[in-house]
């Protein structure tokens, strides 16, 4: 197997880099680097910005020099392209595209990243799809298990305009879940912090702790069933795995979710048909400088979903 070059190189962040987070500026420089090693490369010091070390969530600027380490990057072949099956899928997936965004319903089991075991997430079908795209990057994430309205940006200006716009709480998105259990009351507000955890496995997990980060969530019921209850979960704060751990604070997990749920009532429910995490972002909305009407967009719950819906109702 041939290797490229490995040596030390120090990168002067452009305007393509400018507001990026360093962990995804990583990324996009040592193609085909698992995640996992980005990340230990940052907590061990080895990255360093302006000489100094900096953790994942540090935002560049125009003009920083990045150092980064002796790392070996997988040939062009090693990676590979991907299947044009996969690529034409993501195209058919696409619900909105102008000169800025570009906006997917993203199915189940997709990632949206490639890395940790997956070849091509959601970006690298895209990139793969429009090589022109060069400023082409996620404006935020969805669960590999969840469906729905996904956020890219097509230039650096509209990435920081969006990532300024969710900072802000100014883009509502709104998700369907199923929960097991019935709710008795309309509405519920969850409002207790999360903090990521790594088991000895490898396996993160989000745990309600004291000592995480504020995270909000409003649920309000859509509908009522004998063993379930369907709720909009809307997030006012964006952490991972949030509606999750949330709903399974209540005490009445997702169905479907094999992390954070009820064993006993998935199994009852993959008896209906139930293949999936019942978590479905269903909507976004928000503001646009210069746009009056801003952008709205909506992603109809998919078929399997609907389906174990209609089982309900009989």
């Amino acid at each position: 197997m041939s290797q490229k070059p490995v040596k030390v190189r120090h990168v002067t962040v452009d305007e393509r880099g400018d507001g990026q987070r360093i962990d995804n500026f990583l990324l996009r420089e040592l193609k085909g680097v698992p995640r996992t090693l980005i990340y230990r490369l940052l907590r061990k010091g080895e990255v360093r910005v302006n000489k100094g070390r900096v953790k994942a969530g540090r935002r560049l600027v125009a003009g920083d020099v990045v150092r980064i380490p002796p790392v070996r990057l997988p040939e062009a072949s090693e990676v590979g392209k991907p299947p044009q099956w996969q690529i034409d899928k993501i195209e058919k997936s696409i619900i909105y595209e102008d000169n800025l965004l570009l906006i997917i319903n993203k199915e189940p089991g997709l990632a949206v990243h490639g890395g940790s075991g997956i070849s091509f997430g959601v970006i690298e079908l895209l990139r793969a799809s429009r090589p022109q795209e060069k400023a082409l990057e996620l404006a935020h994430r969805l669960d590999r298990d969840t469906s729905g309205c996904l956020m890219l940006a097509k230039k650096r200006s509209a990435l920081r305009t969006l990532q300024q716009l969710q900072r802000e709480g100014r883009v509502r998105k709104r998700y369907l879940a199923l929960l097991a259990g019935r709710w008795n009351k309309d509405r519920q507000q969850v409002k207790v912090p999360l903090k990521k955890n790594n088991l000895k496995s490898g396996e993160r997990v989000v745990r309600v702790d004291a000592a995480g980060k504020h995270a909000h969530t409003e649920f309000r019921v859509v509908q009522r069933f004998s063993r379930a209850t369907l709720v909009e979960a809307e997030l006012k704060t964006g952490r991972t795995h949030q509606i999750r751990v949330h709903a399974q604070y209540l005490g009445t997990p997702i169905l479907g979710d094999e992390k954070y749920g009820d064993e006993q009532a998935n199994r009852e429910f993959r008896h209906l048909g139930l293949k999936r995490l019942f978590l479905h972002a269903a909507s976004l909305r928000f503001p646009w400088p210069e746009r009056e009407q801003g952008y709205a967009f909506e992603a109809p719950l998919p078929p399997e979903l609907q389906e174990l819906l209609d089982k309900l109702h009989v």
